[in-house]
């Protein structure tokens, strides 16, 4: 079985996905060859798949979004690395759900940064609304990629390996430059101590071997210590960790007293809702956010309006008498 995983993992990263998908397709795998006693893949089909999205559904009460991610894994399997037609099996892919974003008011998205406690953790909550990135984006950040010249952060090989540029506030770049300065302390401490290079991309590292040691490619956001890279096993500074920002926000969140659901991702949707609240055309939201489709955005338009799509309810309009609260 490991043999078949680790195949999956190349195949993916041959088509160009992330690590994180290669890692997640491969656990979809070995968790089918579980459930099925460990037989092999080509042993089965169409019913041994059906049955284990069934159990995912119905035992593991898994989110149809999830249960598509596993369909997808499964389907790459056959498809790419087995060699198997999969036309057959297309409907069983499971109908997802719509949901509306979970999206902050100003006053609210202002409670929660206030509150967002320690750096660089602010810095960061701060540079996911200010700047509409993505968590994973935010974190990817690299020195040579803010430009206080042009007032512009370059995001790097975000969702769909695509490079787009997108403003930086005016009020981040005094933070931005103390920030800096921690990780040029750091950035000093790895070259004294021999540490190998931070990772760069596409196998940057051969062509130019000390590439991941220029402070241009290091990380504006990096890790206080060391860690396992899961890619090449070299013990190397990382960036920070996704679970202490994720935890900080929260916390953040809950001791505003915001009753939402507040996670990294929201100030994003929140970048988004407030430019187009301020009157910014949605195409250009659009190419901030890096959609391909501008319906992607247009989600965000249902809080543009006050009462939902600016309908005033009819119980405003009847003359009622005042609600009486009675106390017993």
């Amino acid at each position: 079985m490991s043999q078949l995983l680790d195949t999956i993992k190349q195949k993916v990263r041959t088509r160009n996905y992330s690590p994180r998908t290669a890692e997640t397709y491969a656990k979809h795998a070995r968790n089918y060859i579980l459930f099925h006693n460990k037989r092999h893949p080509s042993e089965m089909g169409k019913p041994e798949i059906e049955a284990y999205l069934n159990y995912l559904a119905n035992t593991c009460r898994l989110s149809a979004s999830s249960r598509n991610q596993c369909y997808h894994a499964l389907k790459f399997m056959y498809v790419h690395v087995l060699g198997v037609p999969f036309d057959d099996i297309q409907g069983l892919a499971a109908k997802e759900s719509k949901r509306l974003p979970t999206v902050l008011n100003r006053e609210e998205t202002a409670k929660v940064l206030n509150m967002v406690d320690n750096e660089p953790f602010n810095l960061m909550a701060r540079m996911l609304y200010g700047c509409g990135l993505r968590l994973k984006e935010c974190q990817n950040l690299r020195i040579k990629d803010i430009d206080f010249g042009l007032m512009t952060v370059t995001v790097r090989a975000g969702k769909g390996d695509k490079d787009r540029t997108v403003p930086l506030p005016q009020t981040l770049v005094k933070p931005l430059m103390d920030q800096m300065a921690i990780a040029r302390h750091l950035h000093e401490i790895d070259i004294k101590r021999g540490m190998p290079g931070i990772y760069v991309p596409a196998a940057l590292d051969r062509k130019y071997p000390n590439i991941g040691c220029e402070w241009g490619w290091f990380w504006v956001f990096p890790a206080k210590s060391y860690s396992i890279d899961p890619e090449t096993k070299i013990r190397r500074r990382h960036y920070q960790h996704e679970s202490e920002l994720q935890r900080a926000i929260r916390s953040a969140a809950i001791r505003a007293g915001i009753t939402k659901r507040v996670s990294p991702h929201t100030f994003r949707h929140c970048f988004a809702t407030h430019l187009l609240l301020a009157g910014y055309d949605i195409r250009t939201v659009a190419e901030l956010m890096g959609h391909n489709d501008v319906k992607t955005t247009m989600i965000y338009l249902h809080i543009l309006q006050p009462g939902g799509k600016g309908v005033e309810s009819p119980l405003d309009k009847l003359e009622l008498a005042q609600w009486n609260i009675i106390s017993q």
